[in-house]
């Protein structure tokens, strides 16, 4: 499971006064936190002051890129933060772009930049009409990013597709959808990945954590090998680690059991 950490996200609070405050120990451990808990990749995102938005994020992806050695991904609606995130990066690991899509000429803009830096890239079932609402929207929408991506020379396992999970508080079929359209997407493209932000299946309900670790195994059974989490949530985690053992991912359980030996099933 490709477990791409959210934290550093200037949306929060406490993030934004931390990059206000350019408090570098703070992204630091954080970075760190996130890479021992079972991060494969750093999400960072900088866009709560679009004014400093690229000055920001050149000055965080530095100090990422010294705390940790895993990629990063450089996460802007803006794709001249991601040029700028993805030129300040001075280490040894491939890039991701979080995220291309169809809407507004996106993917005119943001295609370059996968190609010029040779990026793994989250492809957003967005379409020019916007957020997909039925199962073949965004099946549909995924078959185009995947065709349109691969025609210019990206190979499948670099394409993270994320076909935008919402909470299933303002529509009891959202789940399903949601795991039939991974199900689909996996069977078009089986070398490359299926990833999602999970939280937003909960929002608005009680328990949250409950049903985003409940969301995630079911839909790893179904071809999620991806996802946009908090790896410091320990019980999602934990979740993980169980389901790749059900799932046959994990040889004779063996990282299952390291994890249950560390105490991180705990």
């Amino acid at each position: 499971m490709i477990i791409i950490g959210e934290n550093i996200n200037a949306t929060h609070k406490k993030v934004s006064e931390a990059l206000q405050a350019r408090d570098e120990t703070f992204f630091r451990e954080l970075a760190q936190q996130q890479a021992e808990a079972g991060a494969s990749v750093i999400d960072c995102n900088t866009g709560a002051q679009p004014a400093t938005e690229e000055e920001d994020m050149i000055w965080t992806v530095g100090i990422i890129q010294d705390a940790v050695n895993i990629p990063i991904a450089v996460d802007s609606a803006n794709p001249a933060v991601l040029r700028a995130g993805l030129e300040a990066y001075r280490g040894d690991q491939r890039l991701m772009i979080n995220s291309i899509n169809f809407e507004q000429g996106r993917f005119e803009r943001v295609l370059p930049l996968v190609k010029e830096f040779h990026t793994q890239v989250v492809a957003l079932v967005m379409s020019e009409q916007g957020m997909p609402r039925t199962k073949d929207d965004r099946v549909n929408t995924a078959r185009r990013l995947i065709d349109a991506l691969t025609q210019a020379g990206v190979a499948p396992e670099d394409i993270f597709v994320d076909p935008i999970v919402t909470p299933i508080g303002a529509d009891a079929t959202f789940g399903r959808q949601i795991l039939d359209a991974i199900s689909e997407i996996k069977e078009y493209s089986p070398q490359g990945h299926v990833t999602c932000g999970l939280s937003n299946v909960s929002y608005g309900l009680p328990q949250r954590r409950l049903v985003n670790r409940t969301f995630l195994a079911m839909a790893m059974a179904r071809g999620l090998d991806s996802a946009i989490v908090n790896p410091l949530d320990s019980q999602l985690m934990a979740s993980v680690c169980a389901a790749e053992a059900l799932l046959g991912q994990d040889e004779f359980c063996l990282n299952y059991i390291g994890a249950s030996r560390a105490g991180k099933l705990d």
